[in-house]
């Protein structure tokens, strides 16, 4: 969900916008500020209401709201919490994010961990279609070692048509349909560290929500170039008192 202006809500408000049976209903809520220095500036809140690190999908949600709002025609760059971000919209809409380099990955229990802007867990799964992603996902989730910060949680595997990407994501504290930031470290991961799309610089997602790419650069374990790409369509809009 994306607001073009919201000024000094709460938590319990922004949480209630984001409630699905007792407001509007979205896994996170993204204002459009404007910057000083750059073309606009996005500030994300996930479900719970707290502030949050990136979303990707979201930075390609509010690059478009922007676009459609004529905040800019074909490219910009604006300010997240992670940084800088480049951003791209063609003639048919889709939308393309420059997304945070990737300099550092830990293995840990089967799987590994690396930061595209938000903190991800990514591990393979035998069979991601059928994957319990609430309940094993939860359980990763509040492992020791993540439990006070938290992390998004990918289930990973290759098929025919892409790489099949499902995600647990922090905050949300149940599985989303695609989450941007998710889909680039699944891919960061199974182009180097799983052996999979080796020599692949444009990897295809697939997603519960929909068809993405990723595509980079990488030198050993550096990542940069990094260009999460997908479409972006507004579903409805209106007005609601807090």
């Amino acid at each position: 969900m994306v607001v073009p202006y919201l000024k000094n809500a709460t938590q319990d408000q922004i949480a209630r916008l984001c409630h699905r049976r007792l407001g509007i209903g979205a896994d996170g809520l993204m204002l459009l500020e404007k910057s000083d220095t750059l073309d606009f500036k996005m500030i994300y809140y996930n479900s719970d209401g707290n502030e949050s690190t990136m979303c990707g999908n979201g930075g390609r949600a509010i690059s478009h709201l922007a676009h459609f709002l004529r905040v800019f025609k074909h490219e910009a760059s604006f300010e997240a919490i992670d940084g800088i971000h480049q951003v791209i919209i063609d003639s048919s809409g889709i939308v393309s994010l420059e997304m945070k380099e990737v300099h550092e990955i830990e293995e840990f229990d089967g799987g590994f961990i690396l930061d595209t802007g938000s903190p991800h867990y990514v591990i393979k799964s035998k069979n991601v279609i059928a994957e319990d992603v609430f309940n094993r996902g939860r359980s990763i989730r509040n492992n020791t070692k993540f439990r006070e910060e938290g992390v998004n949680v990918n289930f990973i595997q290759s098929q025919d048509d892409g790489l099949h990407v499902r995600t647990y994501e922090r905050g949300v504290e149940a599985e989303t349909l695609s989450c941007g930031t998710g889909v680039t470290a699944a891919a960061i991961v199974a182009n180097h560290y799983l052996g999979e799309y080796i020599g692949k610089q444009n990897i295809p997602i697939v997603t519960s929500g929909g068809k993405l790419s990723v595509r980079f650069e990488n030198s050993g374990t550096i990542y940069k170039n990094i260009w999460l790409t997908g479409p972006a369509k507004k579903v409805y809009e209106g007005l609601i008192e807090l």
